[in-house]
């Protein structure tokens, strides 16, 4: 098990060493970033003295030394457009991304993982065939184009829920802001979460439903059905539990792509988030604002990699004794 995941952080850490090679690249070859924060009226000694403050005048090896020990610090300069940390600006739009992001993945992964087990139990049942069938508009349908039928129908049309925003939000220590204590925020999380979460959930609902018919037609099911077990003991507790072993790897790139692919919802519904800053982060050519987005996406996919690959160790037994044998 250490072998295992001394492995593993390794693996992150090469990972995220690239992704860091890429983020500072983006300093270099998109625009100039003194031109762009002085401005043109600017003097070449105004100029000079903004390099040597922000380290751009150092070799490019020291530079990105520089960029690594900061990011890993979780310092990434000044923005160009607000001329503020890009910490701060993260944290300040961090809580409303995870709030969506995590009842998003919520919605994809309960919602998912039971509608497979049901359309795979009772496959020739009416409710069944009806669920594959509308499963179809969630893996055809761009998400962008969801969220506007969803805002038609629902806010347009009906004016049951709001089109666009956050509500009203609560403070909850020094930087956490929530909508889940709020009606307003509650409602307003409705249909982002829906629009998010909506893809994800047809792909894990068709991946449960064929690992689950697959592993139904095995033998130990059928011998364990021949011993007299009853229904529920076969189908919950040993076709699922085995059913569940390679779901568990798409669920977590599954969760690591709501966050990544927030932007489109976040753009959509107006929603105050981390991807509605990169949106406007590349509208401005705002690098630093562009690079920490970067890097903090790659965070979280590595993460949660490292987390997945450890529960796919805890659960399947036979890399377990694969790991014993060597």
């Amino acid at each position: 098990m250490l072998a295992f995941l001394i492995q593993r952080v390794l693996q992150a850490i090469f990972v995220m060493f690239v992704v860091a090679l890429i983020s500072f690249s983006l300093f270099h070859y998109v625009g100039d970033p003194v031109l762009n924060m002085l401005g043109q009226e600017a003097t070449e000694a105004d100029r000079a003295a903004l390099r040597a403050r922000l380290g751009l005048d150092q070799p490019v090896v020291v530079q990105f030394y520089h960029f690594i020990v900061n990011a890993a610090q979780f310092e990434f300069g000044i923005s160009y457009r607000s001329a503020r940390p890009v910490t701060d600006l993260i944290i300040e739009r961090l809580p409303a991304t995870l709030e969506l992001a995590i009842i998003s993945a919520i919605f994809a992964v309960v919602m998912g993982i039971g509608l497979g087990i049901y359309t795979a139990l009772r496959r020739r049942s009416w409710l069944s065939r009806f669920i594959m069938t509308a499963s179809l508009i969630g893996v055809s349908l761009p998400t962008f184009l969801i969220g506007v039928l969803l805002i038609y129908l629902f806010a347009v049309e009906l004016g049951w829920l709001p089109a666009f925003g956050r509500g009203q939000t609560v403070r909850i220590g020094d930087w956490w802001t929530t909508g889940l204590l709020t009606s307003s925020g509650l409602r307003s999380l409705i249909l982002p979460a829906i629009t998010l979460g909506l893809f994800q959930l047809t792909l894990i609902m068709r991946l449960v439903r064929a690992e689950m018919l697959e592993v139904l037609s095995t033998d130990y099911i059928k011998f364990a059905r021949a011993r007299g077990l009853s229904d529920r003991v076969v189908n919950l507790r040993h076709a699922l539990k085995n059913t569940l072993i390679p779901v568990i790897t798409i669920i977590g790139l599954q969760l690591g792509t709501i966050i990544a692919f927030a932007i489109i919802t976040e753009t959509v519904f107006q929603w105050p988030g981390v991807g509605a800053l990169f949106i406007t982060a590349v509208r401005f050519v705002d690098v630093p604002v562009m690079a920490a987005y970067l890097m903090m996406i790659a965070l979280v996919f590595v993460v949660i990699n490292l987390v997945v690959d450890l529960l796919y160790y805890a659960v399947d037994p036979r890399l377990r004794a694969q790991g014993g044998g060597k």
